[in-house]
């Protein structure tokens, strides 16, 4: 039986943002974290962020769907 691992390890990844992104992002994590009584470091907010946009993005959702091989191990993705 073949079982599909993925490699799960975090990948570090260098962005530059304008900005106004990242005072806005700063002031996201500080507006969260004083809702939840917690400090929120603003780059941790980004994954988590970028994960759902991608997740509710119809367009992308379709197009993913469309490119994925007909195959058995495809259904486990």
């Amino acid at each position: 039986m073949l079982v599909d691992i993925r490699d799960d390890k975090p990948v570090k990844l260098a962005v530059e943002l304008p900005a106004q992104v990242h005072r806005d992002l700063k002031a996201y994590a500080e507006i969260l974290g004083a809702e939840n009584g917690k400090t929120l470091e603003p780059a941790k907010l980004v994954a988590p962020m970028l994960e759902r946009f991608m997740r509710t993005d119809r367009g992308f959702t379709k197009l993913r769907k469309e490119r994925r091989p007909s195959s058995p191990r495809s259904a486990q993705d």
